[in-house]
């Protein structure tokens, strides 16, 4: 097959957990056949829940597949790796998420056969007016304390809850204790990692008519309990080219995330490319247009994901869209 380094437009993978909705489906044209709809792993190698490529030379591969022909689609920063080092999804919270902590790198390599940890970032597309998350706790906390709350039922005192609105954005450290809450709409940028240690699940029943699974004493080991102060939003700044503007959202260790609006309807051309360092990803939360490259074209619409390989041929955007652009 022809090495080309084309936009690869990704269909996702879907998760039907208890307490999500259909939106993804309703709103955003995912056409998967669980319902409830909690999640889509929109672009992922991770193997319990792969992206599969939906246009071009790559048509109906998984993206694994994709990386493993052509590593150097990761670029010089992740050579040597063989899947992508991070994973975008949408969340569909129509319930309260469990409460629950994920552990660090180290931890997860010694205790969790060398996977690794997850850190992760939440940017909320849409909130009830009532929504709220649960982000770290209120209060110092022994372990030993925590462990009574969690067998009494009262966890909820220490917890620290925090109202969000469209257009927030969360930084989630390996380590801190959080839950989406219901009426939240997110996307999530995070490790390539399904590691989740649930403390507190409000006694719910599974679909095995059984408790679903806690996870207290790997909890309790990575858990900060601390109390922390409750999240600010940080200050963002657009800035402006003909046909786009820009703002930096978050820049980790592990990602840096940008949201982009593009308009060109007074026909101005917009570039975009990776470069050779690492690959980015484009995940279109609003709008519409198409992607040209030497050889051809992707539609994109409100929801859509894309794969843009290190060191790809130059893009060009036309359209109205605002885009979470995600670089590895």
């Amino acid at each position: 097959m022809e090495k080309r380094n084309e936009p690869l437009l990704l269909r996702p993978a879907g998760k039907d957990y208890l307490w999500g909705g259909k939106r993804l489906n309703d709103e955003y044209g995912k056409n998967i056949e669980l319902s409830p709809l909690a999640e889509t792993w929109e672009c992922s190698t991770h193997p319990d829940g792969v992206s599969t490529v939906c246009c071009g030379t790559f048509d109906k591969m998984e993206l694994t597949a994709v990386i493993k022909a052509h590593p150097e689609y990761l670029g010089e920063r992740h050579k040597g790796e063989a899947m992508l080092p991070i994973l975008v999804k949408l969340i569909d919270a129509r319930k309260d998420l469990s409460v629950q902590v994920h552990p660090d790198d180290d931890y997860a390599k010694m205790k969790e056969h060398g996977q690794l940890g997850k850190t992760e970032m939440w940017y909320v597309l849409d909130a009830a007016r009532d929504a709220k998350l649960i982000y770290g706790l209120r209060q110092d906390c022994t372990k030993k304390e925590m462990q009574k709350a969690l067998a009494e039922g009262t966890v909820m005192k220490y917890l620290q809850k925090v109202p969000i609105h469209k257009d927030d954005l969360f930084y989630i450290p390996a380590g801190t204790i959080h839950a989406i809450g219901a009426g939240a709409l997110v996307a999530e940028i995070q490790e390539s990692s399904n590691l989740t240690y649930r403390l507190y699940d409000y006694d719910r029943i599974g679909k095995d008519g059984k408790k679903r699974e806690l996870h207290i004493d790997k909890a309790l080991d990575v858990a900060d309990l601390h109390g922390s102060a409750e999240p600010r939003q940080p200050l963002r700044v657009l800035k402006y080219r003909p046909g786009m503007a820009s703002e930096l959202l978050i820049r980790c260790k592990y990602f840096e995330v940008y949201r982009m609006l593009i308009n060109t309807e007074r026909r101005q051309t917009v570039h975009y490319r990776a470069d050779r360092m690492a690959f980015r990803v484009l995940l279109c939360m609003d709008g519409c247009g198409t992607i040209s490259y030497d050889e051809g074209t992707v539609n994109f619409y409100k929801g859509d994901c894309v794969f843009v390989p290190a060191d790809s041929e130059v893009l060009t955007i036309h359209g109205q869209a605002q885009f979470l652009d995600i670089r590895g």
